[in-house]
């Protein structure tokens, strides 16, 4: 760094050689190189209390966050400003996940100033890229639940509709996953560490939120019968808003996250006394409520906090939206025609209760009325067909921490049942399948049945997973209401998964659409179509995977010390571990091909790279099996001789959005190969195909619908149809029988099962080796033969350069359909009934 520069970044503003190199403009968040260069000056010395000669490179990257976030807050205010003038109707999107990703990168294209930005670093000597790894993943999300709200609220303000998202301030977010001998090992992500320079604290107005205690019946002075909780515990929910813009718009919408915090934080009579812990008891106790996202809950205590952590963001997030309602109503009667909120999957259920208790205990709403406008108001989403991932609270644990909403459900509930006998009087069983409390000895309350109770929209997110929400997992309720029913395909979007994940390929588009607005309508992109039979095209668009493979190759080798082949097929299934995800059927193709090696070292095999990442709930021990298993085969197989690096196997660490960014560019071929009707959409399958990657897959989920969108034939198609595992379910599904009569197959679990993988040991795998060959749920056994199949057509494909690379460029281009804008506009235009805003403001100086 030059002298000139260092004195530019350390000295105050009015340092005389600062004010001659810097031209001051009367606008202090100016968008010209000069003012971004004396804001990014006055957050190094100002803010951050540091000069050249002891900032670090954390420190330049608050300065650069801060200098970007002042270009946000004019529009940031405005936007709420003018929501609040205009008296519109917001959508409040409830989510106990939002994986946003990094910021910086993300608001710099959004401003349009990365280029500048990179001039105002450079010139302090150093390189933009450098202080954007500075930042930390937020870990506000596990996987692709997160990861969706977070592509929705970017969607709503890149399309300039009033919005919010409201969730939980995870002070340590899912956690940092190491690997340690090919075991997953939870570290703690403090990814709070250093303060988070994007988010505003709202201490004025936090909200109370209460917990436990008993209810009390009495009756007001108008003679009307009333319920009052008396709570035995109060914890504080304290906002901080982080700025969400649109791209090249003026709209900046607010993702509000809520911390827990004590209602008195110290006591002083029992620190008096000696008791020290007592004094700070209360405190370490409420903030436990945001400490962790998704504890274990394998025990009743974990079980307990995460129902804590639901209520809490749910009621502070109702509370809010109340108080804002009636600081421009006179009342709350018309609340549904201002909000709409989104529950995103069953953790923001409870808010059909609470919001009932806010209207009829709190602001004294009669019950009919109260329920109308609640119904009105929410509407939920399902992720999932799996009966288990259903929440279910037992009655007892709710009794306990949520008095006067278990009373609330049970009401809810006798109505309900009610109206079922009097509208199918013969059908009892329909009535015991939809009632909200599940009887037995241990009583439940299933959190899916009461948000389709108290919703007016339930929604899919795949056209196949809606299919089959309507046919099995909520037969009942399709029954009772199908007008309720909506299919709305997720998206993902093309802004941060395309432009910032791969601006090789953002600038080709660019360049043969001739503008950029295909980063606001991803339909544009099929210009890219008629460039497929383009010689030239086609090796520009080979050049551009090849070096985001190098790239990839290059982060590999940082990270796990392997080398790989950047010409090999990077194929790759990066997606929380789950078994019905079947990471373990990726695992089998590998020592399916490592054996036919073995039998004939010469064979003629296309080189590939196996490229795993993903997370395992902590008490989820199969998922944390598998972990180990592809990691121990890719032990032995990165090692063999015989092999000779024709395949690698690479299992990633910590899979985040960051990682992904990297990842899903240079992936060659995508691996989406769940059981059939089990996934309910996917988001990554979308990434992967955006960038050029070919799909390996069953008909699940989005699949289905991306395979319709590409072309079938650019599609490797393998596997049983969701109808034919529930029939073959239904008629008894026998694993052994594919054991027996399949060679190949027999030699890969013979493999496993010898101990070939853990040195010795036939125990370590001996859960995986059971579960397929005696009971294997997910029917790997069944899909194992064709999966086998399709993967050497791919591979045979994949020898054909020019077959190939059409593929990929057809993919890109067709995939405008899971561009997150088209899937929010229809929840807009057909669910919350919201209509985009202009936010007018003066434009700043360029």
């Amino acid at each position: 760094m030059d002298t000139k520069t260092s004195q530019q970044l350390s000295q105050p503003l009015s340092n005389s050689n600062l004010a001659q190199n810097i031209k001051v403009e009367d606008d202090r968040t100016g968008m010209s190189v000069e003012t971004l260069k004396r804001a990014f000056s006055d957050n190094l010395f100002y803010v951050q209390g540091k000069d050249e000669s002891n900032a670090t490179l954390h420190d330049y990257y608050q300065a650069l966050a801060f200098t970007v976030r002042d270009r946000l807050l004019h529009r940031f205010i405005k936007t709420g400003r003018t929501y609040y003038e205009e008296n519109v109707k917001v959508v409040s999107y409830l989510s106990a996940e939002f994986l946003m990703g990094r910021h910086l990168e993300n608001n710099l294209i959004s401003l349009g100033i990365y280029e500048k930005m990179r001039q105002v670093v450079n010139e302090s000597g150093l390189e933009i890229e450098d202080l954007i790894e500075q930042e930390p993943d937020p870990g506000l999300g596990n996987g692709g639940l997160g990861r969706l709200a977070a592509c929705f609220l970017d969607s709503l303000a890149n399309l300039e509709m009033p919005a919010i998202g409201y969730g939980i301030r995870y002070e340590f977010g899912i956690f940092h996953q190491a690997l340690r001998d090919g075991w997953q090992a939870e570290i703690p992500d403090n990814w709070l560490m250093f303060k988070n320079p994007w988010e505003i604290a709202r201490p004025e107005d936090a909200v109370e939120i209460k917990l436990g205690g008993h209810t009390e019946a009495y009756r007001d002075e108008k003679g009307h019968n009333r319920v009052s909780w008396i709570c035995d515990r109060k914890v504080k929910a304290v906002p901080y808003d982080t700025p969400v813009p649109g791209y090249r718009t003026n709209t900046v919408n607010s993702l509000r996250l809520w911390k827990a915090e004590a209602s008195e934080e110290f006591n002083f009579e029992a620190f008096n006394a000696g008791n020290y812990d007592r004094a700070v008891g209360e405190k370490m106790s409420s903030e436990t409520i945001s400490k962790v996202l998704y504890p274990n809950d394998n025990t009743p205590q974990g079980k307990e906090l995460r129902l804590a952590q639901q209520y809490f963001f749910v009621s502070a997030s109702l509370q809010d939206l109340i108080h804002i309602h009636l600081h421009i109503h006179p009342d709350l009667t018309n609340f549904h025609d201002r909000a709409a909120i989104q529950l995103n999957d069953t953790h923001p259920a409870v808010a059909v209760a609470e919001l009932m208790r806010l209207f009829v205990d709190e602001h004294d709403i009669d019950w009919d009325q109260a329920w109308d406008i609640t119904q009105k108001t929410l509407a939920y989403t399902n992720h999932t067909l799996l009966p288990e991932a259903l929440e279910r609270w037992s009655v007892s644990l709710f009794s306990r921490m949520l008095p006067r909403h278990i009373e609330i459900i049970y009401e809810i509930n006798h109505r309900f049942l009610e109206d079922i006998r009097t509208w199918f009087p013969d059908d009892e069983e329909l009535a015991s399948e939809l009632s909200i409390i599940e009887e037995g000895a241990d009583k439940k309350v299933r959190m899916a049945n009461l948000a389709c109770v108290g919703s007016h929209a339930i929604n899919g997110v795949a056209a196949l997973h809606t299919e089959l929400l309507q046919k099995y997992t909520l037969q009942g309720f399709a029954k009772l209401w199908p007008e309720k029913f909506f299919n709305k395909t997720n998206g993902v979007t093309p802004r941060r998964w395309v432009l910032l994940s791969n601006p090789r390929l953002a600038k080709l588009v660019t360049e043969k659409t001739q503008s950029d607005s295909w980063l606001k309508n991803l339909d544009e992109m099929r210009v890219l179509e008629k460039f497929v039979d383009d010689a030239d095209f086609c090796q520009e668009w080979r050049d551009i995977k090849r070096k985001n493979k190098i790239t990839l190759a290059a982060q590999i080798k940082k990270l796990k010390n392997i080398d790989v082949n950047v010409d090999s097929i990077f194929d790759v299934l990066v997606k929380r571990i789950h078994e019905y995800k079947r990471q373990h059927l990726m695992v089998l193709h590998i020592i399916t091909l490592y054996n036919r090696i073995k039998a004939n070292p010469n064979i003629d095999i296309v080189p590939r790279t196996f490229i795993f990442g993903g997370k395992a709930a902590p008490g989820y021990f199969m998922a944390k099996l598998i972990i180990k298993f592809a990691n121990a085969v890719g032990e032995v197989v990165n090692k063999d001789p015989d092999v000779r690096g024709r395949l690698k196997v690479v299992f990633l660490p910590n899979f985040n959005v960051s990682l992904g960014q990297k990842i899903y560019p240079a992936a060659d071929l995508s691996e989406q190969i769940s059981t059939a009707g089990k996934e309910a959409s996917g988001t990554g399958n979308m990434k992967f195909a955006m960038n050029g990657a070919l799909t390996i897959g069953t008909l699940d989920g989005a699949n289905i619908e991306i395979r319709e969108e590409a072309g079938a034939e650019n599609f490797f198609l393998f596997g049983l149809t969701a109808e034919e595992v529930y029939a073959m379910k239904a008629e008894g599904y026998d694993p052994m029988s594919y054991y027996d009569s399949n060679e190949e197959l027999e030699a890969v679990i013979n493999r496993i099962a010898k101990g070939y993988f853990s040195y010795g040991d036939t125990k370590l795998f001996k859960p995986i080796v059971d579960s397929l060959l005696y009971d294997d749920p997910y029917m790997l056994l069944a899909d194992y033969q064709a999966y086998i199949d399709c993967q050497d057509r791919v591979s045979e494909t994949y020898k054909d350069k020019d077959k190939w690379t059409k593929m990929s460029i057809l993919n890109s281009a067709r995939m405008g359909k899971f561009s997150s804008d088209r899937t929010i506009k229809e929840y807009c235009e057909q669910i919350w009934g919201i209509e985009p805003v202009k936010i007018d403001i003066e434009q700043y100086s360029q």
